[in-house]
Order: structure tokens, then sequence, then C-alpha cells
């Protein structure tokens, strides 16, 4: 078995027309993260964290030939290319914290946790999410942006 971490986070930006993608789910009139990508913080964190297992580093040149040579915005190819790495192991648990003092998440936590669930075909009772509001103690907590973090536990498909 591995465990993996993995972390990433965006700043607000004024740009009109962009929408707010958390776990690749429409966040209805939240503020739009700054980034080249839709920005989604919680796809970008797991892909971190499968990077984290498979050593392959995908938000990098590897996501920037995607977006800007390609145009692939959407995050969700980015953990679809991680996922090519994951050759011989299979993913038992994701787990995710996010920190945002806006907006409130508790009514998208259900469609989050379903739509990674189908991106990654594994059961909605093997994703974990949680969010918090940092409690005015750092930049996330005090409106800024939103921050993630994603634990993934894996094992080798040969011991199931």
């Amino acid at each position: 078995m591995k465990c993996a971490i993995g972390q990433d986070s965006h700043a607000f930006t004024q740009k009109l027309g962009k929408p707010l993608l958390l776990g690749g789910v429409n966040i209805m009139n939240g503020q739009p993260l700054k980034g080249n990508s839709d920005a989604d913080v919680v796809l970008h964190a797991l892909t971190n964290a499968i990077s984290g297992i498979t050593g392959v580093n995908i938000l990098g040149s590897i996501a920037d030939e995607m977006c800007i040579k390609n145009n692939i915005t959407d995050s969700s190819m980015y953990v679809k290319e991680a996922l090519k790495y994951m050759q011989n192991y299979n993913i038992k648990h994701v787990s995710f914290s996010v920190e945002c003092l806006v907006p409130k998440l508790e009514n998208y936590i259900f469609d989050i946790r379903n739509n990674i669930a189908d991106l990654l075909a594994i059961d909605v009772s093997s994703i974990g999410f949680t969010a918090h509001t940092g409690e005015d103690l750092t930049l996330f907590g005090r409106g800024k942006g939103i921050m993630c973090t994603c634990i993934i536990t894996v094992a080798r498909k040969d011991l199931g």
C-alpha cells in the first residue's frame, strides 16, 4: 500500500464569465479562481496526490502543454492524465480538506463526492470531503482564495 498527499491553492479573480469549479462541480454564484486552467483546486490537489504515488508530476510541464499549447483547461483531464501512470495500483480511499471563508460548500459536498467517485471509478463511500473556514488565520480564511489538501491511499493490484 501507498499513501500520498497533494495540495493546491488559488486566489480569487475578478474575471467575468469564468465559473467557480470545485471537484468538477459548478459552485453557483461563487467567485472564480485565478489560473490558466479552470483553477479547480480540488482536482489539482487530487492530481498532485496521484503524482505523489506515481512520481510523475502532471501539474507542471505536462499540464502546461495540455493547457497552454492544446487549450485543455478542464482539470478532470489532468486527473485522467495522472491516472495513466497508476498502472499497478488501485485507489482505495481519497480524502479532501478545503479551506475557504467563501463560498459555503455544505450544499455541494454530495455532488463533489459523486463527481470525483465517477472520475476515479470508485465507490462514493471511498471519498471523504470536509470544508472549513480557517478561522481568519490564513488568506483563505480571510476570503482571498481557496486551498485544498488531498490524501490518497492505494493498494497494489495484486494485493486487492
